[in-house]
């Protein structure tokens, strides 16, 4: 009886230790909660989807409803295996893996987008894409989004559609309230040809840094400023370091989902439709979850006490002023006809 007691014991002491160490291990695991409600293991076909950032901002969030509404319209041939956090690499190295198809699928964001092909970055130019309205615009008028979503086919790349992830905005460890503050600050900026060129033209500090890299250089004062927007930089606990935020809105960020061609082409037709007609679905829905992801994340980081500066409306002026430079610059890499339509429709927006 007694070395039953103790067997009983013994199972009930393994039982919890299982126990806690799940809960344990479902703590530490940051993708736990978007894990799939399904065994995948029976797919047909499987879909790897990369992104480098956390899914808790909405435009990366929506890899995981697309893999489960592809799931479901497909009765499990088709798994969308959804990749963020950078777990397949960062965005340079997987863009190369994506063209080579070894990675099939990529949210990739529009500032490193440009490396793939130029006019990908028409995006990223300052004072074009600049709100959420401008950014539907450009989405559902066809002579301005068809150009764009064909501009990777040489390099074996299909854009299928794109989500968002706010406007623009300096995140800084001092107040930066107007250009003279700015050009104390050494800013951050992403591994983009054209934030290097604006960056240059605006005359301002920067440095190029990987993503991963952020949060050590803030903390260590190796950079003491921070080109992104609130919704990232909120997400990402970068507030937790730098306490103030000048917003610009010269951008919307974008996560630009692309597809490598050839795979897209070898899918099952019926597969195919499925997966382009969810994305679009998906996508288009994530742009308004994201418009409000921006506004609730604005009153949540002002009531932790994140102090908000506006610059002068001359020195916005002057920003515009000196990015003229980059427009001539990028209009070769774009298509001058093509950067000139896309400014003249969306200036219509003001």
């Amino acid at each position: 009886m007694a070395k039953k007691s103790a067997a009983l014991g013994l199972a009930l002491l393994a039982s919890l230790f299982l126990l806690f160490s799940t809960i344990v291990h479902a703590q530490d695991d940051p993708l736990a909660s978007w894990r799939p409600a399904f065994d995948p293991s029976g797919a047909q076909h499987t879909y790897l989807l990369s992104n480098i950032d956390h899914p808790s901002i909405e435009g990366i969030g929506v890899g995981f409803r697309i893999r489960d509404k592809v799931w479901e319209r497909s009765d499990g041939r088709l798994y969308v295996d959804f990749r963020p956090l950078a777990q397949l690499g960062g965005e340079r190295d997987v863009l190369q893996k994506l063209r080579l198809g070894a990675i099939h699928g990529m949210m990739c964001s529009s500032v490193a987008a440009a490396n793939l092909s130029p006019r990908l970055g028409i995006v990223n130019l300052p004072f074009v894409v600049d709100s959420f309205e401008k950014l539907e615009t450009f989405r559902n008028t066809p002579e301005l989004f068809e150009p764009f979503a064909e501009a990777a086919r040489p390099q074996g790349v299909s854009v299928v559609d794109f989500t968002t992830y706010g406007g623009y905005g300096w995140a800084t460890t001092t107040p930066v309230a107007n250009l003279e503050d700015a050009a104390r600050v050494n800013f951050r900026i992403a591994e983009a040809p054209v934030n290097t060129d604006l960056y240059r033209a605006w005359g301002l500090r920067f440095t190029v840094m990987p993503w991963p890299d952020v949060h050590q250089a803030l903390q260590t004062g190796v950079i003491n400023g921070l080109d992104h927007t609130l919704i990232v930089c909120s997400i990402t606990r970068k507030f937790d370091v730098a306490r103030y935020f000048t917003p610009l809105d010269y951008a919307q960020g974008l996560y630009i989902h692309m597809i490598n061609t050839r795979w897209l082409e070898r899918l099952p037709a019926d597969l195919r439709a499925i997966l382009l007609e969810t994305i679009q679905e998906e996508s288009a829905a994530a742009r308004e979850r994201g418009r409000a992801q921006y506004e609730a994340e604005i009153a949540r980081v002002k009531a932790a006490g994140v102090t908000f500066l506006e610059l002068p409306e001359e020195d916005r002026a002057r920003l515009r002023t000196l990015a003229e430079p980059v427009y001539e610059r990028w209009a070769e890499r774009i298509g001058p006809e093509y950067l000139e339509l896309v400014r003249t429709r969306l200036a219509d927006e003001n």
